[in-house]
């Protein structure tokens, strides 16, 4: 059992728990769970020993071994795959121990040090570490590679694969679906639903979280509560306290009507599609948690585009790719072909796809930023995009202000009105005059998102918007977006902004985009299907 008795916990001048109290039973499934500054990353400091509190004890079985993610990853020119493995210490220790033996001529400790080998499972260990490393998404190739040639984000993804290579009895994950697409997050789901020890959980990804825990611990008010169930169940009991909380009565009502308003609107023009009916489903249960919405301490909406021009673009016969240079001089990479598209005033298109098929790529060539490599592509001169995409917020000027990065965009409004606008985005008084350069990666994707609302947008492009956000302000994008008037095209690996925001899929597979007649369950079934494909093709060319 893990104990927090009476934890009062300060960090410089705020403080962060006060006389705090919490027990959780060996194998709990946790998600820890809280705005941003509350105490997350401290509570697991805490658990690993690393952190102590002011007042009060956490206690649990000194026996126990614990696993964690390690937030840097050396430029090593280890092999990916000996990296992973290296997650199992007890392995490693044996194997050290059996080299010195041998070295020693001891052949007593020899056969001893092979007996805990069988019982670490060493004879086993690669064939797990690839399992794992393709269920995070490496190709067979990518697994021999160092770890010095990847990316930071999949750097990420190796130190994942360590702590799940750790024999551990309890587990703590911080923000572990980050770096990875929808189908590794899935994969990553299953994997946990499986793990024997007890697991505590810090994520923003709700489905997530819904699909893995069996208790939620809220950080709130200084105190830890802990609630029975997944995050939906949280979402329920908060939302009933809520209600009766008094002076909220009139702002619940209003929320409650609005959505009805536009869940009556959308029921009426839905068609029969599956992800249709899952997204009039989803909107159902937000109205169930309109009090919620109300009493959360952030919320914006999209202003109504200007004028929604019909059909707003139309790509025929269109490859879209990228322009390199070789030996040869230009060379075409074509990433997807043959793109028949069009985008109507009012749509509302989710797009599907396992990682570096081509999704970021059709986004691009939709927003402009790459040329089509054929074919023809019409924009209507009334087209205005809103393009959010990870490039965009590493486009602001980290050394002004919000207040600079939105005036120059406007630069003839006021700035009493930019500053009042800024502050329904939740950057109020002076930290709009404040240069963004120490502000989290959440705040930076929330000022690029205030800067999209601002231009009243008709096409809202959308790739993986929900990185870095907390769970209040992305259950405040689901709710702006599910309720904005124009068209979306959107890529997440958010499975419940998915659901909540669009009613029309398109997948980008094997080179081409195409309808994707089913819902978010059906999606599911095909990524496993695809990724069990994949693995048994790699293991017949081994």
């Amino acid at each position: 059992m893990i104990r927090f008795t009476q934890i009062t916990l300060r960090r410089g001048v705020k403080v962060l728990l006060e006389s705090a109290d919490v027990a959780l039973n060996p194998g709990d499934k946790i998600g820890l769970i809280g705005a941003n500054g509350t105490g997350k990353s401290s509570i697991f400091a805490m658990l690993r020993g690393e952190l102590h509190a002011d007042q009060g004890d956490v206690d649990y079985p000194a026996r126990w071994r614990v696993a964690h993610v390690a937030q840097e990853t050396p430029a090593l020119d280890r092999a990916a795959i000996e990296y992973a493995i290296d997650g199992d210490t007890t392995l490693r220790r044996l194997e050290q121990e059996l080299a010195a033996a041998e070295v020693a001529d001891d052949g007593n400790r020899i056969g001893e040090i092979y007996a805990e080998l069988g019982d670490a499972d060493a004879w086993t260990v690669r064939p797990r570490a690839e399992r794992l490393l393709h269920g995070l998404g490496f190709s067979h190739e990518q697994m021999e590679q160092p770890v010095a040639s990847f990316s930071g984000g999949w750097r990420m993804r190796l130190n994942l694969a360590q702590a799940l290579m750790c024999p551990s009895d309890l587990l703590l994950l911080d923000e572990p679906t980050n770096h990875l697409d929808l189908d590794a997050i899935l994969w990553v789901e299953e994997w946990l639903k499986k793990y024997q020890g007890t697991l505590v959980i810090v994520s923003h990804d709700r489905d997530f979280l819904d699909g893995v825990v069996n208790v939620v611990v809220h950080i709130d008010s200084q105190k830890l509560k802990r609630y029975a169930g997944n995050y939906s169940d949280f979402e329920r009991q908060r939302a009933a306290a809520v209600v009766l909380a008094a002076g909220m009565i009139e702002k619940q009502q209003r929320e409650r009507a609005h959505l009805e308003s536009f869940i009556n609107r959308f029921k009426a023009q839905a068609s029969k599609a599956r992800q249709a009916q899952s997204r009039m489903k989803m909107l159902a249960k937000m109205e169930e948690l309109a009090p919620l919405h109300a009493s959360a301490p952030f919320q914006f909406e999209f202003r109504d585009p200007l004028r929604a021009p019909d059909p707003l673009l139309v790509l025929e016969d269109v490859a879209a790719g990228y322009r390199a240079e070789d030996m040869d001089g230009a060379v075409d990479k074509v990433v997807l072909r043959d793109i028949k598209f069009s985008l109507q005033s009012g749509q509302r298109y989710g797009l599907l796809g396992i990682n570096g098929a081509g999704k970021s790529t059709l986004i691009k060539t939709i927003a402009g930023e790459l040329a089509p490599l054929s074919g023809t592509a019409n924009f209507n001169k009334g087209l205005v995009i809103g393009y959010f995409a990870q490039h965009q917020v590493e486009m602001l000027r980290n050394d002004e202000s919000p207040l600079w990065n939105l005036a120059k965009i406007a630069p003839r409004v006021r700035e009493q009105e930019l500053r009042s606008f800024l502050g329904g985005f939740n950057f109020p008084g002076e930290m709009a005059l404040k240069p963004i350069t120490h502000f989290s990666g959440g705040e930076k994707a929330r000022l690029a998102l205030a800067m999209i609302v601002w231009q009243r947008p008709n096409l809202l492009l959308l790739d993986e918007p929900t990185n870095h956000l907390d769970l209040e302000t992305r259950e405040a994008l689901t709710v702006a977006l599910a309720q904005f008037e124009g068209t979306l095209v959107l890529v997440s690996h958010d499975r419940h902004l998915l659901r909540a925001t669009t009613d029309q899929f398109l997948i980008v597979a094997d080179g081409l985009l195409q309808p994707f007649d089913g819902d978010m369950d059906d999606y599911r079934d095909w990524l496993f299907k695809t990724k069990l494909a994949q693995a048994q093709d790699a293991a017949a060319n081994k």
